[in-house]
């Protein structure tokens, strides 16, 4: 299969060699994105917040969701501090591909995959970023979060990666009341996510996905 995916709303996405996994639905990588990540998960906060939010993700990847993140903040004039994590990045050569910033008139978009890893990068007045070039079991940090893009690959690749003992380590690093969403409503995630201190809502999913999971700290 080819590493470049053209998916059905016209928006760009990459084959993972390493998963046999896409990165986005095919239906269509930005309105996935958008729908689940955007409207579920960070609009609702930022627009009710009164301080900075911190929101953590796992699986940087094309950094769609965090193109996305940066546009929300500036539009509402809301700070965002962004931390991601990625143990296989993109190139900038396969980034600067990615047609992100024609279908959402946002440009910038290579600022986010030319900023270094580790530390703390102020990308505009109301958005900043770290990326971390680590596994999510190898990740540490102090930060508590407000919300959590979990964007792992599907749980038949990367299984390891949607136990207890992992929303159990997330769940330690997000405020109460905080939110992960997620594209995968699989009984195993909603099962490991209530062991591991969420409440499970489940949604309706973009396009003809029927479900994605919205789960809020106990």
């Amino acid at each position: 299969m080819d590493r470049f995916i053209v998916t059905e709303d016209g928006s760009h996405s990459l084959y993972s060699p390493q998963y046999h996994q896409q990165y986005h639905s095919l239906q269509g990588a930005l309105s996935e994105a958008v729908h689940i990540y955007i409207n579920l998960g960070l609009r609702p906060i930022l627009e009710n917040a009164t301080a900075p939010v911190h929101v953590f993700e796992m699986g940087f990847g094309t950094g769609l969701n965090a193109f996305l993140a940066w546009k929300l903040a500036d539009e509402l004039r809301k700070q965002i501090y962004y931390t991601s994590i990625e143990a296989f990045p993109v190139t900038s050569g396969e980034a600067s591909l990615l047609n992100y910033e024609a279908l959402t008139g946002q440009s910038g978009f290579m600022k986010l995959h030319e900023s270094s890893w580790s530390g703390m990068n102020p990308i505009s007045d109301y958005f900043s970023l770290r990326k971390e070039c680590v596994t999510l079991e190898e990740f540490s940090s102090t930060e508590i979060f407000d919300v959590i893009f979990y964007d792992a690959f599907d749980p038949r690749s990367q299984p390891e990666l949607w136990k207890e003992e992992i929303f159990s380590k997330i769940a330690a690093q997000t405020r109460q009341h905080g939110v992960l969403v997620t594209y995968s409503s699989k009984g195993i995630v909603k099962r490991a996510l209530r062991s591991a201190g969420f409440t499970v809502e489940r949604h309706k999913g973009p396009g003809r996905k029927t479900h994605v999971l919205k789960a809020i700290r106990n």
